[in-house]
């Protein structure tokens, strides 16, 4: 039986590979950024080296100087595939695949099996995660990190690890911390989660929880510390602020305000699947009524810090993006899983008809994977190699396009590229320094980037390629950069009623 419940699970999570040059699925319930710009975004230090010849482009979006963990692991795929969006794809599920295994180790350290299985199957099947598993973003590679720690943590504490084996356990937990943190920065709210991990086996010996703690810390601290210090502060300091400032988004002031922003973040959890939302709820109210077992294992209450800290960020932060949520999908699973067992040991009836409604919630994001997997969409990718193909074709001085959509084109076709919309140097330098021969915009051109374009070019259409759902994004438009007789003639362009020329 567990073999069999062993294979549907490796059968689910191997569709992730399935047509991995897809999009993202028009028309979902998930509408999200991340889709037309986080891959080429969070990769572009792996992408522009073996574009351009060098990770650092000067003055253009390097968020490699804050978040090097995942750029480098692409640049060690790429070294054997060379630059392409299946490449980047195949690391992410790849991790994604050690999610799956280490969220089974992690629930196997308390429970039964057949509930580390379940928690693994609610994981594999789910749909939300099986679209955004799928692309190459940071996600992924955060929750490994952060599952890993907390598996780690947990030994620290048990009863047969010696001083030595505490010693370095604690070491390598804080080295995982650094590189959760070098991944994404919003790891900073999940460390409670892993400190309550490593707490609880350890409560009776406050002494020993104490020297983990000074070990982890020391650890972390040391290597941050030399991270920033000789690299960061030396030669990146600008393109590191500069991520924090671009990501520093307006927030509330009001009472009303916040407890809005509270409210939408934590609605944004329905994304995942309702029905094991809907549990999740019933689940925790029963763990204060009269399944209270489930305070005694270190992984129910981990992974609750672990919801409750993202939630907190993303209201913080005050972008509900769905891909935010992908983390608090696999600690939400883990609850679920967990909870149905102990209901199970306490309350059977109860625990049975949990597990019906989690039966039928497998098949519906079964069904829903199964559509995905039989009908892929093609549309920016299409668009992408048009707009390439359309450049190779027509040449215009340099090939390099501008866009804010450029790194995630650059991902898929290899066309050389640098970010409209964000950089330390100001647009109008950063055109005067590369010199782009075209510009590629979604729908309609900010009439900021207007401004600063009209500095030293003209605009001509030249091409429109069908793409997204979105429809702030639904056409991918291509224009040819044409520079201005002199800068003086610049300065003097009206950009407010200038007309757009139309080519071919």
């Amino acid at each position: 039986m567990h073999l069999l419940w062993i294979a549907i699970i490796f059968f689910f999570a191997v569709l992730h590979l399935v047509h991995l040059r897809a999009d993202f699925p028009n028309y979902s319930r998930w509408m999200d950024w991340s889709k037309y710009t986080d891959e080429g975004w969070w990769g572009n230090a792996a992408i522009q080296h073996f574009v351009r010849g060098s990770w650092f482009v000067p003055g253009d979006f390097n968020t490699g100087a804050a978040l090097p963990v995942w750029p480098f692991l692409e640049w060690v795929v790429f070294h054997f595939t060379g630059v392409s969006v299946q490449a980047a794809r195949a690391l992410a599920v790849s991790v994604f695949f050690c999610n799956v295994l280490l969220s089974y180790v992690l629930v196997r350290l308390q429970e039964e099996r057949w509930v580390a299985l379940l928690a693994s199957s609610l994981i594999a099947v789910n749909a939300f995660l099986f679209c955004f598993s799928r692309l190459a973003i940071l996600e992924p590679l955060l929750l490994c990190l952060t599952l890993l720690s907390l598996i780690v943590a947990q030994h620290i504490g048990s009863a047969s690890a010696t001083r030595v084996r505490k010693t370095a356990l604690s070491m390598a937990l804080g080295s995982l911390c650094v590189l959760m943190i070098l991944t994404k920065t919003t790891a900073i709210v999940l460390l409670p989660a892993i400190l309550y991990s490593m707490w609880y086996p350890q409560r009776r010996d406050p002494a020993a929880f104490v020297r983990s703690t000074l070990l982890m810390g020391g650890v972390a601290g040391l290597l941050w510390g030399g991270y920033y210090a000789l690299l960061v502060r030396l030669h990146y300091i600008a393109d590191f602020k500069y991520l924090f400032a671009v990501d520093d988004l307006p927030r509330p002031n009001t009472v009303f305000g916040w407890v809005s922003t509270f409210y939408y973040a934590a609605h944004g959890v329905l994304w995942i699947d309702r029905i094991v939302v809907v549990l999740s709820l019933l689940f925790i109210a029963a763990s204060l009524l009269f399944v209270r077992s489930l305070w005694h294992n270190p992984t129910f209450v981990s992974s609750l810090l672990a919801i409750g800290g993202y939630i907190f960020f993303i209201a913080y932060h005050n972008n509900m993006q769905p891909r935010y949520y992908a983390v608090i999908a696999l600690f939400l699973f883990l609850v679920v899983a967990i909870s149905t067992g102990a209901l199970l040991r306490s309350r059977r009836t109860f625990g049975l008809a949990a597990l019906s409604a989690i039966a039928f919630s497998l098949l519906l994001n079964a069904l829903q994977v199964g559509k995905f997997t039989r009908h892929p969409e093609y549309t920016f990718v299409n668009a992408a190699e048009g707009l390439t193909r359309y450049i190779d074709q027509h040449p215009n001085g340099d090939r390099l396009l501008l866009s804010v959509s450029g790194n995630e084109i650059t991902l898929i076709t290899g066309l050389p590229s640098i970010c409209d919309d964000y950089g330390t140097i100001d647009l109008p330098s950063r055109l005067q320094r590369y010199q782009p021969g075209w510009y590629a915009a979604w729908d309609e051109v900010d009439p900021g980037t207007l401004e600063d374009i009209y500095t030293q070019y003209s605009l001509e259409e030249v091409a429109s390629f069908p793409a997204f759902d979105d429809p702030e994004r639904s056409r991918l438009i291509l224009y040819k950069l044409r520079p201005l007789p002199s800068p003086k003639a610049a300065s003097t362009i009206n950009t407010a009623g200038i007309p757009f020329m139309r080519g071919e």
